[in-house]
C-alpha cells in the first residue's frame, strides 16, 4: 500500500508543477500611446523622406519577464522596408533587469545601438507613400547584464547579439500608412 501511495503522491506533485508552469503569466508588452494591430498617428512619424512628423518615441511598459532576466533590450523594427530585410529604426539594450518601463529618458546604463541609417536612436515610421507597412515594437528579456555589442556595431550585428541572448520576447506591432503625398 506504501508504494502506491508514494507512486501517487509522486504523480501529484508532478501535475501540480505542470499546471503551475502552464500558468505563468503571459510576458506582455503594452503602450497607453498604441493601439495592437492599429496604426501609428501621423504626428508620431519620423521627418524625413517626405513624412511630416516629430518622431515621438511611445512610452513602453512591460511584466511578467522570465525570473532569470538580467537585463532588456528594446528594438523597433519595419519588417515591410523596401530594402530585403525590413530596417532597423530603433535598438536600446543593457536595460537593467528591474526596468519595466520606456518613457522620455532613458535609463543611465542603456546604449542606443545603431540603427539602419547607421547613427544611434530613436527615429519613427515613415511608410513610402500609398503603402500601408507593419512595425514591432520587442523587449527581450536577456540572459546578461551587459551584451557584448561592439562600439559602432551595425543594426543587424547589434540584433545577432540580442537573440544570442534573448530568453523571451514580448512584441506590440502597429502601422504606419498608407500616407499621401505631403503627409
Amino acid at each position: 500500500m506504501k508504494p502506491l501511495l508514494l507512486n501517487f503522491s509522486l504523480a501529484s506533485m508532478a501535475l501540480l508543477g505542470a499546471t503551475n508552469a502552464i500558468s505563468a503569466p503571459e510576458f506582455t508588452l503594452e503602450s497607453p500611446d498604441l493601439v495592437a494591430e492599429k496604426s501609428i498617428r501621423p504626428f508620431q512619424y519620423w521627418d524625413q523622406f517626405g513624412c511630416e512628423g516629430n518622431s515621438t518615441r511611445p512610452t513602453l511598459v512591460w511584466s511578467n519577464a522570465p525570473k532569470q532576466t538580467k537585463s532588456f533590450a528594446v528594438t523597433f523594427y519595419d519588417q515591410d522596408a523596401p530594402t530585403g530585410s525590413g530596417f532597423w529604426h530603433w535598438q536600446v539594450y543593457n536595460l537593467p533587469k528591474d526596468t519595466t518601463r520606456l518613457a522620455e529618458t532613458l535609463p543611465s546604463q542603456a546604449v542606443e545601438g545603431n540603427t539602419d541609417l547607421g547613427n544611434p536612436g530613436y527615429f519613427g515610421p515613415c511608410p513610402p507613400i500609398g503603402r500601408k507597412h507593419k512595425y514591432t515594437f520587442t523587449v527581450h528579456a536577456l540572459d546578461v547584464d551587459t551584451l557584448p555589442v561592439p562600439t559602432g556595431a551595425t543594426a543587424p550585428l547589434t540584433g545577432f547579439f540580442i537573440h544570442q541572448h534573448s530568453l523571451a520576447q514580448a512584441t506590440l506591432s502597429v502601422y504606419a500608412g498608407p500616407r499621401a503625398a505631403g503627409e
